[in-house]
């Protein structure tokens, strides 16, 4: 039963990202994504890349800061290799990331698996937080724009809703189910930890070691540097395509935070949830919807290009280190 338990919870979150991008592109002019993508300036879209290098590598820098008071002491290295081959492990498995990340810092340094998934967990919680902020901190940003353009228009707030399809508000439904559902695991599967007192004492010491993280400034400024990263890797995206050079950065800065809790829904690397929530805001902020939809495809399926390649890269350096460890012992 077990196995078929693991192939149903791999194959679903698959399932759900193609059925909402078969549902998104079934009718997509596909000339007219090739000649966006062929359009493209790639200056933009380099700089847009370089910057979703710079969260892995804060990320890394604050968990370090994170482990040095449980005495845990990781090289960078190993570190940001881990970080990396995480991301790229989310793709083929939705979630195993976090487990993955841990698993590989215990293997070449060492580290407790408690306690390094116990501040992947504090971690999880202050980046929980700053997307809050982050994201009413957009909304309130917009919001003279959205009130003008309700006197202007005339229009009712729950008349933009009429954007909505129905299948719109079905996937809506499924991507909150799904979210839900992901959550009400995760908490059933915290009985893991109850197997042993020492994992347990482990696991809550990694939680408890954000109190006792010195500097308390440098790890909320890794923090604040990695959502800055990120919104800057979406951002510069925008002027990389003529059709939407445009966009503004506070309306972008929405369709991010949107699209970043669309990725809460289990799918490999956000792939449909993500797809239509940021093409949703987009279009409700005017944009015309056939380039909107070209945008998002490209771009996410770019960025996951990245993903793919630093984690081969972070892979292979992580060979490497073994490889020199062992010529070092001989």
């Amino acid at each position: 039963m077990k196995p078929f338990v693991d192939i149903v919870k791999f194959i679903v979150p698959f399932a759900v990202g193609i059925g909402i991008l078969w549902w998104m592109y079934r009718g997509n002019d596909w000339s007219a994504t090739y000649q966006m993508l062929t359009s493209m300036h790639w200056g933009w879209m380099l700089l847009s890349l370089a910057f979703g290098i710079v969260p892995p590598v804060f990320r890394a820098l604050r968990w370090r800061l994170a482990l040095r008071p449980l005495d845990e002491h990781p090289p960078l290295r190993v570190c940001t290799d881990a970080i990396f081959v995480s991301y790229a492990a989310s793709l083929v498995v939705p979630r195993i990331g976090e487990v993955t990340r841990c698993g590989t810092l215990k293997t070449y340094a060492g580290t407790s698996f408690s306690q390094a998934l116990g501040t992947v967990v504090s971690e999880r919680v202050v980046d929980s937080v700053l997307l809050v902020l982050l994201t009413v901190g957009a909304a309130l940003l917009q919001l003279p724009q959205y009130l003008h353009f309700l006197h202007t228009t005339g229009a009712a707030p729950l008349q933009l809703l009429q954007h909505f399809t129905s299948a719109g508000y079905l996937v809506t439904a499924v991507c909150a189910l799904l979210a839900l559902g992901f959550l009400a695991l995760l908490v059933a599967r915290m009985s893991f930890f109850r197997r042993g007192r020492e994992k347990m004492v482990s696991f809550m010491a990694g939680i408890a070691s954000l109190r006792r993280v010195r500097p308390l400034w440098a790890y909320l400024l890794y923090s604040i540097g990695i959502w800055a990263g990120y919104y800057l890797h979406f951002y510069l995206a925008f002027f990389a395509f003529p059709a939407t050079a445009s966009v503004d950065p506070a309306a972008a800065l929405l369709a991010f935070c949107i699209g970043s809790f669309a990725v809460l829904v289990p799918t490999p690397n956000g792939a449909g949830p993500w797809h239509f929530a940021v093409k949703t805001v987009l279009v409700l902020y005017g944009l015309a919807e056939a380039p909107v939809v070209a945008f998002v495809l490209l771009v996410h399926t770019i960025q996951t290009a990245l993903v793919v390649l630093t984690g081969a890269w972070g892979w292979a350096d992580l060979l490497l280190i073994k490889k020199q460890s062992k010529t070092a012992t001989l």
